[in-house]
């Protein structure tokens, strides 16, 4: 029986939502990180109809401490709580699969994860932003994202 509260110390987010289409990189929406300490983004597909040449589709997580797109950087692996190449997808087969989860625990104040597909990818994919360690703990709330700029 569940005797602790994780819901109310969590602020939840959609970090992206888009369908790949070749080679061109599918950007999220900045995930605010003010007042929290640590972001989870989770990994999962719709129909991939193509994954791409072999390599197929990745994901790259990155931070910035301003929205603007320019000033995207990708994140160093000591700040990451997993690794990006777990999450990368090679089979057409893999429809409405979680594909995993990756943690952030640098310094920016915004993260958001980009996804970047092969030759001939065509795959929908989402990604979502679990925000937690928040300073105070207070009702779940949704984190509307911000665009880059």
């Amino acid at each position: 029986m569940a005797k602790f509260d994780e819901r109310n110390n969590k602020e939840f987010g959609l970090g992206l939502s888009a369908t790949l289409s070749g080679s061109t990189p599918a950007s999220g929406d900045w995930i605010d990180m003010q007042g929290y300490e640590s972001v989870t983004f989770t990994v999962s597909t719709g129909t991939v109809t193509d994954a791409g040449t072999a390599s197929g589709f990745s994901f790259e997580v990155e931070e910035s401490d301003t929205t603007a797109a320019a000033d995207a950087s990708a994140v160093a692996d000591a700040d990451l709580i997993g690794s990006e190449s777990d999450l990368t997808v090679t089979a057409d087969g893999d429809d409405d699969k979680f594909i995993g989860s990756i943690g952030y625990r640098g310094g920016k104040r915004y993260v958001r994860v980009t996804a970047t597909g092969t030759t001939g990818t065509d795959a929908a994919v989402t990604v979502h932003a679990i925000k937690g360690h928040g300073a105070l703990q207070k009702k779940a709330t949704i984190d509307t994202g911000t665009a880059a700029t």
